[in-house]
């Protein structure tokens, strides 16, 4: 049992992200009833400790920093995005990998500079797909400090309407910032940008 434990604790630490008993069971190839007997008592043992990090189990199961210790998190991860940016992250966050060509079915042409401000934030990575004709987007563990502040993806995706749709509202696209000189460019113009690609 405490090597499962060790191996589940291994687990959420390097995924960054909350996941379900079942996610953690094939990654390591358990029964999810084993699976979730070890997580119960590494929560037990982390909740004895007098340490800055707790396993939050409120929405699936997640490493991360005590509410207490949070404002070192704010100074290390400060992030203010726009509503239209932060849109964009959710829906990201929901269908994670999401073809870039999607996403922008999804969000319109905005969608690009949203990319583009996710990416240098450190939010998102982008990688192109196997064809190599388009780009895979996923969040990075940096994306899972910022929700430890603001929520998490499904009390976000209430927040704003994302199930009633995904398209900005006119007072978002007001407040989203305005197209960069060299526009939006497709998947096929992004082949040529390879070099622009973040790992």
């Amino acid at each position: 049992m405490e090597q499962l434990k060790s191996r589940i604790e291994a687990v959420l630490f390097v995924t960054a992200r909350v996941l379900q008993i079942k996610e953690i069971a094939e990654i390591l190839e358990e029964e999810p009833d084993k699976v979730e007997e070890a997580l119960l008592e590494l929560i037990m043992d982390y909740a004895s400790r007098d340490g800055a990090l707790e396993i939050d189990d409120e929405n699936g199961y997640i490493l991360q920093v005590k509410q207490e210790h949070l404002d070192i998190v704010e100074k290390l991860c400060p992030v203010e995005l726009k509503p239209p940016v932060l849109k964009t992250l959710t829906v990201i966050a929901l269908k994670e990998p999401i073809r870039q060509s999607l996403l922008k079915e999804l969000r319109g042409s905005n969608a690009y500079e949203h990319v583009q401000e996710l990416l240098e934030k450190g939010l998102i990575s982008r990688h192109k797909d196997k064809n190599g004709r388009s780009f895979n987007i996923k969040t990075t563990p940096k994306f899972a400090e910022y929700f430890k502040l603001k929520g998490d993806v499904r009390s976000l995706v209430k927040t704003l309407n994302i199930d009633k749709g995904v398209k900005d509202d006119p007072e978002e696209e007001r407040q989203a910032p305005p197209m960069g000189e060299k526009g939006v460019k497709d998947d096929a113009e992004e082949e040529l940008n390879s070099d622009q690609v973040t790992g």
